[in-house]
């Protein structure tokens, strides 16, 4: 694999992790608010009017066949509706730095998923470095396990990464002709229409909302155009560059500006080991691209 390739592809998925870093902030600020059924449902609306309006002023060339569409089906269900409401029911129960360390089992599981999937069999170095980042991740934050109902908050984001994990092996099926944005879009949709019926049950719950606070008018805008349609985009695109091993090493980027934002806005404590455990996490990547043999 090319040296630029590679580098590329470090750069989407670590952009696209840290985005989502700054989105666990964003969705506890939120939630209090929109429940987190609607709250994915308005994610996912304004994501799928985002991402049309651009292929409208920089057209795509769309395809369509049984085989990759139920494979964007299966995207969609799995990743975009599952994966992302029990983060965000998760994140809600728990904590923002929980919500963004938990969900980190992704790399392990996106090595595992890839080897019957994929036919990408875990190198030696793969799970060492896993180990050690995820190490890291365990300096950044510790264990905070204490409050109400945090129990069930980690128990669903454990299953929110474990479902990323399948959905961002999944994409590495779908094929290469298939623009990431068409991708990222019906998948947005399929969570549309999955959530519609949910949403429309418990309607009182929306017209019950203020909507015209800024601040949640900001938050939903921030989940739905950067936490969702860029973020999405930029992460399937890394995926199509680097194999699933080395690519979700970093997703740990994630958990680093999540603790951060948690302390900074949130009064969320971390660690002292904070700085070594970023630092641990970085190094890590930095040998992964080096190293990596395709």
């Amino acid at each position: 694999m090319q040296k630029k390739q590679k580098l590329l592809g470090a750069f989407l998925l670590s952009l696209a992790a840290s985005i989502w870093g700054g989105m666990f902030v964003v969705v506890k600020s939120v939630v209090t608010t929109l429940p987190p059924v609607q709250l994915v449902w308005c994610r996912y609306l304004v994501a799928v009017i985002v991402l049309f309006g651009y292929t409208r002023i920089h057209p795509i060339t769309w395809h369509w066949d049984r085989r990759n569409l139920g494979l964007i089906v299966l995207i969609g269900l799995i990743g975009d509706t599952l994966s992302i409401v029990t983060q965000e029911t998760g994140t809600w129960l728990a904590s923002a730095q929980l919500g963004s360390v938990i969900t980190t089992a992704t790399p392990a599981f996106m090595v595992l998923f890839s080897w019957p999937l994929l036919h990408e069999r875990p190198q030696g170095g793969d799970l060492i470095s896993l180990l050690l980042a995820t190490g890291g991740v365990v300096l950044i934050v510790g264990t905070q396990f204490s409050g109400r109902h945090v129990l069930l908050g980690v128990l669903l984001l454990f299953v929110a990464g474990l479902t990323w994990a399948l959905m961002s092996v999944l994409v590495r099926l779908v094929a290469p002709q298939y623009d990431v944005i068409q991708v990222t879009w019906l998948a947005a949709v399929v969570a549309v229409v999955a959530l519609t019926p949910i949403v429309i049950g418990q309607g009182r719950l929306l017209t019950s909302i203020h909507w015209t606070t800024p601040s949640l008018g900001l938050g939903i805008f921030y989940l739905g155009a950067i936490s969702t349609a860029l973020a999405f985009v930029l992460w399937n695109q890394g995926l199509r560059l680097l194999n699933s091993s080395l690519a979700g090493l970093f997703f740990l980027c994630q958990p680093v500006v999540g603790a951060f934002l948690g302390w900074l806005f949130l009064g969320e404590p971390i660690s002292w080991a904070f700085g070594g455990g970023t630092l641990l996490i970085f190094l890590r990547m930095g040998a992964a691209i080096r190293w990596h043999h395709d």
